[in-house]
């Protein structure tokens, strides 16, 4: 059984039934290899979103660890909110005050840099309220499904609202689907020369 969490249901069987069409070269809907292109979202699609997108739970912990280097952060009020924990706060500058977390926690860095601390955070983070590594919070019926297209040489790719430079350790770690399989929101990026090496910051 290729989806072993789905239900015997008919979206089931639609899905089986695609997958046999376009790998079957005698079907009127067979499509050559090469051709096999299949895009996922992410949020809520793949990983969850409840309480929160989980790059915010990033972007939390972040804040709490390079606070100390930051004492200037402690008369911002949302900067002051999100190092104390006070999603409230948060909230109530609505999308405004969440972007600026996020910014003050993922530029000044090499782009290299940044996917380490990513992955870094991957290996440990804890959902808030399972307790579970959040690595592991994911929709276990659609990694079936990513899983099932990719062994039918298939390639997938996510395209999300969502950081690139957050998702893309993220999907290589947990979905199998390599960094360059990926579109999401960038943050502005520059070329420089450090120590001698050529850098993305």
């Amino acid at each position: 059984d290729p989806l072993p969490s789905w239900n015997d249901t008919k979206s089931k069987q639609d899905i089986i039934a695609f997958v046999n069409a376009i790998t079957d070269s005698t079907h009127a809907n067979y499509v050559k290899p090469e051709d096999r292109i299949i895009t996922f979202d992410n949020d809520g699609t793949l990983w969850g979103e409840q309480p929160a997108y989980f790059q915010l739970f990033f972007a939390m912990d972040r804040i709490k660890a390079m606070a100390a280097d930051h004492p200037e952060w402690q008369k911002d009020k949302i900067l002051k909110a999100a190092i104390d924990g006070d999603m409230k706060t948060m909230a109530s500058e609505g999308e405004r005050g969440l972007l600026k977390v996020v910014m003050v926690t993922h530029t000044g860095m090499t782009t290299d840099e940044f996917a380490q601390i990513v992955s870094d955070w991957i290996a440990t983070a804890k959902h808030p309220v399972t307790g579970k590594l959040i690595k592991n919070t994911i929709y276990q019926p659609m990694l079936e499904v990513v899983n099932y297209l990719k062994a039918n040489q298939c390639k997938v790719f996510i395209v999300s609202g969502g950081g690139i430079e957050f998702m893309r350790p993220w999907t290589q770690e947990v979905y199998g689907i390599p960094a360059e399989r990926v579109v999401g929101s960038s943050a502005k990026t520059k070329f420089e020369i450090r120590d001698g090496k050529a850098v993305i910051v």
